[in-house]
């Protein structure tokens, strides 16, 4: 089952610029207003998992960094920590990134449990403070 550890993970509240009333624990960035909305490609610099259901114009509470269930785009191991990194899909669901091959996507995190397929919910620990590419 997924979990979380709220108590340690650093939050911030935003505006949500769009209806994200079906994108709890989904990936998300900011558009050029400064408002959450989903991210929608691989190469989104995600800001953070979305941890409420706000619809457009209210309160987005954001988790940036820290350990946070996440919605999966397709199955995810723990087989090797190591080499698996999280980072959006299209859907702003957290799918594995390969370092080293996946250049171009940003990575956010590192599954703590594995998801099955998708649209499982899964545990990650994130840092979004500041995105890298899967280098």
């Amino acid at each position: 089952m997924a979990y979380e550890i709220n108590p340690y993970a650093v939050k911030v509240t935003l505006v949500a610029g769009a209806d994200l009333s079906a994108a709890q624990y989904k990936l998300v960035k900011l558009d050029s207003s400064g408002n959450v909305i989903v991210c929608a490609a691989a190469t989104d610099a995600p800001i953070g998992v979305l941890q409420n259901s706000p619809a457009s114009g209210q309160e987005a509470e954001v988790a940036v960094a820290g350990v946070t269930k996440i919605v999966a785009g397709a199955a995810i191991t723990t087989a090797n920590l190591q080499t698996t990194a999280l980072g959006p899909d299209t859907s702003g669901r957290a799918v594995a990134k390969t370092l080293g091959t996946d250049t171009t996507n940003y990575v956010v995190g590192r599954p703590l449990l594995a998801a099955g397929a998708a649209n499982d919910i899964s545990t990650a620990i994130i840092d979004c403070s500041q995105p890298n590419r899967a280098n």
